[in-house]
């Protein structure tokens, strides 16, 4: 049994007045109570004035990325030693930034997918994702065509038990070739894929970058959408119907914010042709909160030098700047994150698995408090911490 004492929490969905103390038994949450009560036989955890809330989770990230420019044209090359060795680096700087549950969505080969009972961290993972011939990402090798290729591509998902399918509605920029601002599949292809996929109980998100490909994501009945970058032959644009559609169907859109460089000039240059920057990107993130779309919180860590494993503090930095509220951002990556993975996680509830951080500050008043995590807890044992041991009863 384990009880942290802290200044105050936030539980998922809002805050709570302080002191507070989180009481954990068997990898569960036992109770969340008022003040600093005596709990007999627990190891007392003294956080100080600090905010404890749930493990942050990242629906988007590419354990297999080493965090360095060009990661995902380099996977190829990596031994199955290396592969290992930066899966394991990548969930330990997801860890230390007080991630305790990552959706992997794009590995070579079910690198990921076949390793995700190996970690301390709750690993969920689509395998390689689903793409056209010589389509975005297609050396991880998820190619097909065909209805019935693609059905087969979801039931072969099924048979591995992926947690997800993810397929590349369109193009993308770490991909030379393909069309980010077009389709790379259409709406009936789609459609085959999100009927197999749900017939098999597995819910299906789509890369999509432009808005024709969204549109047709959406028409097809996908659970997600990653990126909605909203590109046309004009630019950024996130027309008012998209939205009440995307709204109506209660779809997760995960806008992979965050980022702590710029990207390297070939990117750079192909965001300019594309007509897509971050104050439009933010608009887009702006207009649709205020549409009332419901958002998740991913980085597509591990993909680039600017895109490194565990930036969940600087994406909700981003939706802050975008106009979302704290507690709206903070719920992206807890509550409403695993809301839309389908896991027992991101809220400090009787009952819900013990994955709870620890910061230095209020993250309800400035979001940069995520970036002092002291402590995190994996299934109600501390898995790291900067405290001193004195401060452990």
């Amino acid at each position: 049994m384990l009880a942290l004492r802290a200044g105050r929490a936030f539980d998922g969905e809002r805050s709570i007045a302080g002191p507070v103390t989180v009481i954990t038994e068997n990898g569960t949450i036992k109770a969340v109570e008022q003040g600093h009560p005596d709990v007999a036989g627990a190891e007392v955890v003294d956080l100080g004035t600090a905010t404890v809330l749930p493990g942050l989770i990242d629906t988007h990230v590419h354990l297999g990325a080493d965090s360095e420019n060009g990661a995902l044209d380099r996977l190829p090359e990596f031994t199955a030693e290396h592969l290992d060795a930066v899966i394991k680096d990548s969930l330990d700087r997801q860890l230390r930034a007080g991630v305790t549950t990552v959706r992997d969505l794009g590995d070579r080969r079910w690198s990921v997918l076949d390793q995700r009972s190996r970690h301390r961290q709750r690993v969920l993972a689509s395998g390689p994702p689903i793409t056209c011939p010589r389509g975005h990402c297609w050396s991880m090798g998820g190619e097909t065509s065909g209805d019935d290729a693609l059905r087969g591509a979801v039931r072969e998902r099924a048979e591995r038990q992926a947690d997800v399918v993810k397929i590349m509605a369109s193009g993308g920029f770490a991909t030379p070739g393909t069309a980010v601002d077009d389709c790379q599949f259409t709406e009936h292809e789609l459609r085959v894929v999100v009927e197999e996929a749900h017939s098999h109980g597995l819910p299906v998100t789509a890369h999509a970058h432009s808005l024709a490909a969204i549109q047709r994501a959406v028409a097809a009945g996908v659970d997600g959408i990653e990126h909605c970058s909203c590109l046309t032959d004009r630019g950024m644009r996130m027309p008012v119907e998209l939205m009440d559609a995307l709204a109506e169907a209660d779809i997760a859109v995960c806008h992979t914010l965050g980022n702590t460089q710029d990207p390297p000039p070939h990117v750079m240059e192909a965001f300019e042709r594309a007509g897509m920057s971050i104050p439009a990107k933010l608009d887009i993130v702006g207009r649709m909160h205020d549409h009332g779309v419901r958002a998740v919180s991913g980085t597509d860590g591990g993909i680039g030098a600017g895109k490194p494993h565990g930036i969940t503090a600087h994406a909700l930095g981003h939706m802050i700047e975008a106009g979302v509220p704290n507690a709206v951002a903070l719920a992206s990556a807890t509550s409403q994150a695993a809301k839309a993975l389908n896991v027992s996680k991101g809220v400090l509830k009787p009952g819900w698995d013990a994955d709870i951080i620890a910061v230095q500050g209020d993250p309800m008043r400035d979001i940069t408090a995520l970036h002092h995590v002291t402590t995190v807890v994996v299934g109600g044992q501390i898995a790291t911490t900067v405290l001193p041991t004195d401060r452990r009863e």
